[in-house]
């Protein structure tokens, strides 16, 4: 029997009402909006677009959003003046960069320049500490994002061996620590995979629950995959269209057709993690907002 098809689409929905209200209540408390500010700099199209999705996004649930564009000549001296000053900015609670940054730029140099209290990505050292210690205060929106798909698909992870196929600092890493806490929708046990894992399909058959982040299109196959397993492909690849040409198709790191048909459950590309990381930044951003302004949720 295919697998059932886990609609992170629907789930994002579902969550991005629950902010709206949520943004509802702290506007008429406070008399304003919770604010987002996104930095982009240089002219990466898909950066654009991401930027663009994620304004989009927190105007329709009423957050105050506004999108800082730099030059792709930006200085580093320059990013580090603008993260300061939105550091300082009240009206944003929430201070996102959107990687990757033009190869001149340190990205580390630039995330750890923010406020951790305005880290709605989730990357800063002090948040990254705070997650590992097991009192996260801002998870990155990919990692909680899955864990949202799971629990709210009832595939709790609690219990179960779940092997993730990717070690960035950006999903993998952060979401093998939220996983394998002692908490309601962890407590997993947790095999993190990389490039330098051997016999990795002899691995990933023994998940219970398999991420996928591995920046490779169709990567993992039926073969590589235990029967019954729910199967979460956190890739976005574009290639060139097989039936129009001159135009491409998104595709995850799951060779989505074999695998649903071994699966219990999987997340399609597009419609499963992307619309889940930008859900599960609105849910970052109100969280900043009622901390600077309660310091606490």
């Amino acid at each position: 029997m295919p697998a059932r098809i886990l609609n992170g689409a629907r789930i994002a929905e579902d969550i991005r009402n629950e902010v709206a209200e949520g943004v509802r209540l702290f506007q008429a408390a406070h008399g304003f909006p919770p604010g987002l500010a996104a930095v982009l700099i240089g002219d990466n199209p898909a950066s654009t677009i991401y930027v663009r999705n994620k304004q989009r996004a927190c105007l329709e649930v009423g957050i105050l959003a506004e999108t800082f564009a730099l030059p792709a000549t930006t200085t580093m001296d320059e990013a580090l003046a603008l993260i300061r000053r939105l550091n300082e900015d009240p009206r944003f609670h929430g201070i996102l960069v959107q990687l990757p940054l033009p190869p001149h730029l340190e990205e580390r140099r630039v995330l750890e320049a923010i406020d951790p209290k305005k880290d709605v990505d989730g990357l800063h050292p002090y948040n990254a500490g705070k997650l590992l210690a097991g009192a996260p205060v801002f998870v990155p929106c990919t990692p909680a994002g899955v864990q949202e798909i799971l629990v709210r698909s009832g595939y709790s992870p609690e219990g179960q061996h779940v092997v993730i196929c990717g070690r960035s600092n950006i999903v993998g890493k952060p979401l093998a620590v939220l996983l394998m806490q002692k908490a309601k929708g962890a407590n997993a046990t947790v095999t993190l995979c990389h490039t330098g894992t051997r016999d990795l399909p002899n691995i990933t058959r023994l998940a219970d629950i398999l991420v996928v982040a591995i920046g490779q299109p169709r990567f993992i196959k039926a073969h590589m995959v235990k029967p019954g397993a729910v199967v979460i492909d956190v890739g976005i690849n574009r290639l060139p269209s097989p039936t129009q040409p001159g135009r491409t198709v998104l595709v995850g790191d799951v060779d989505f057709e074999g695998v649903a048909e071994r699966a219990e459950a999987i997340t399609p590309v597009p419609g499963g993690v992307g619309p889940m990381t930008v859900a599960m930044l609105l849910v970052n951003t109100l969280k900043a907002a009622r901390l600077a302004m309660h310091g606490e949720v």
